[in-house]
């Protein structure tokens, strides 16, 4: 695929790319209308602190780690389309209630529930590989992510202009929210009959079971296990740092983490119940698939995506402190970091197409994240803003490609598991952010960015021992084994009889 093909929106495959770009782009100015808005928020309601804020964002990304999983599941049953679509329209309850909510618990209850929204990105990741063949996939991924990431600068470009100018007032930042909700629900009813899943003939090749990942050896059911429960064990922070903050009670606390062991415990047990019967029956040698590379490329998003949540939702109101800047201004410039994603992530898919080894492309691109945020720690009010913007702009690059070479990746590992591979990689980006955003509670911005650039060096060294190419990344379709073949049959047969 070449870039001149995106303008050629008569080809279906095209136009399904680009209805669900626009789609992502949606959710995600939904996703983050609150970071730009933050200041005006502080100003006009007078009994929130900065710190609510910072608590405020690491709950606009908790619900996103198991709303992946669900979600992943949720694509191997329903289809994409209507995943999407119903996403969208249920998301813009709770945005609305953030927007006219009155009390803290409206307000963290309300942003809580919001940050499900976050699993729209596995969504339009499964529709793309729906559209597109393994050798056009990299760049495909890269242009849908890119530019419907590009929703988050677009939001901190327009909400404050929108908030101060638009409606103005103490309350101009709650219409600000509130229209970008109606207008996301608006786009899921039309979303449902604008598009379909994948080409007419399209075989929507399903996992034997949806309700876990299935694993090609006794060992690697182990290590999936081991890197499941931080999926929702994660959530044990948002709770230990709500009971701090002394918005939630030790009894309370006390609840929410048996829910969270309970949680993790029916995890476990459901990845035994699908894979030990497997296992004990023998995976057909055509059939394996090697669990390494999920877990390097799930350390990949917890480093690349997981920064990209944690900075954008810390960025503007860095630059504004750091610099003496104003809302709008701050919020320009921070959106300098999303910007690059309209260009970084498509780059990084392509690059991941045409360069024929996509496990190059993916360590060069970690290696770049660890040097970009170790230069940006280096930043303070001393520097001029016009180098600390290029630092912020070089770091981006390198982070947005990178997340785009991931999903070049991610839907040649096993054909018919990428919704759940997707959702998992997908949900350890915002186990990243969540762990990003609490430590940056505690610590300075340089610290912080010291922090990321070192998680950014460890993914490296996981993924050059761990993740290997894939073996059918450059053909023309999608590998297929005996099993695949096998579930196929089986479902005609299904039909047939009924």
């Amino acid at each position: 695929m070449k870039v001149a093909d995106v303008f050629r929106v008569k080809n279906p495959e095209v136009r399904a790319l680009h209805l669900t770009w626009i789609a992502f782009f949606i959710t995600f100015y939904v996703w983050f209308n609150m970071a730009p808005l933050a200041s005006s928020m502080l100003r006009s309601v007078d009994w929130l602190t900065a710190d609510d804020l910072r608590l405020f964002a690491i709950c606009n990304v908790a619900l996103t780690i198991p709303a992946r999983i669900i979600v992943g599941m949720a694509l191997d049953r329903f289809g994409p389309r209507r995943v999407f679509s119903v996403l969208m329209i249920v998301m813009s309850i709770p945005a609305l209630v953030f927007a006219f909510g009155n009390t803290m618990t409206q307000l963290l209850v309300s942003r809580l529930v919001l940050s499900s929204i976050g699993a729209s990105f596995v969504v339009g990741i499964h529709m793309t590989a729906m559209w597109f063949k393994p050798r056009d996939i990299g760049f495909a991924e890269g242009f849908y992510a890119g530019w419907g990431n590009f929703g988050s600068a677009a939001a901190a470009i327009t909400l404050p202009t929108i908030a101060l100018h638009m409606y103005g007032g103490d309350d101009g930042w709650r219409w600000a929210i509130a229209q970008s909700a109606i207008f996301m629900a608006a786009y899921g009813v039309y979303y449902w009959f604008a598009i379909t899943d994948g080409p007419v003939g399209t075989v929507h090749r399903k996992p034997r079971k949806a309700v876990a990942l299935e694993v090609s050896s006794w060992g690697d059911m182990i290590k999936l296990i081991l890197w499941t429960i931080p999926l929702v064990g994660v959530l044990a922070i948002l709770v230990w740092r709500i009971e701090s903050m002394g918005y939630l009670s030790e009894t309370w606390a006390a609840v929410c983490y048996a829910a969270i062991v309970a949680v993790v415990c029916y995890q476990i047990i459901q990845i035994l119940r699908v894979n030990v019967p497997l296992l004990k029956k023998g995976v057909p040698e055509d059939d394996k698939y090697p669990f390494n590379s999920v877990a390097a490329l799930n350390s990949t998003y917890f480093a690349n995506f997981g920064a990209e949540l944690a900075v954008v939702s810390m960025l503007p109101m860095f630059f504004e402190e750091t610099w003496s800047l104003g809302a709008t201004a701050a919020g320009l410039i921070a959106a300098s970091f999303a910007f690059v994603n309209l260009v970084a992530r498509p780059m990084g898919g392509l690059v991941s197409d045409r360069m024929g080894n996509r496990r190059f492309v993916m360590l060069s691109y970690m290696f770049g994240i660890g040097i970009g945020f170790g230069m940006m720690g280096l930043m303070n009010s001393s520097w001029p803003l016009v180098i600390a913007v290029a630092i912020t702009v070089f770091t981006s690059f390198f982070v947005q490609g990178a997340e785009g070479a991931t999903f070049g990746i991610i839907p040649s590992i096993k054909r018919r598991l990428t919704g759940q591979i997707s959702g998992m990689a997908g949900a350890y980006g915002n186990v990243g952010a969540v762990v990003y955003l609490t430590i940056f509670t505690f610590v300075t911005p340089t610290q912080f960015f010291y922090i990321i650039a070192a998680g950014a060096f460890v993914s490296w060294v996981l993924c050059l021992l761990w993740l290997k190419e894939p073996e059918s990344g450059f053909a023309d379709e999608y590998y297929v084994s005996s099993v695949d073949l096998q579930i196929e049959k089986e479902a005609k047969l299904r039909e047939a009889s009924v």
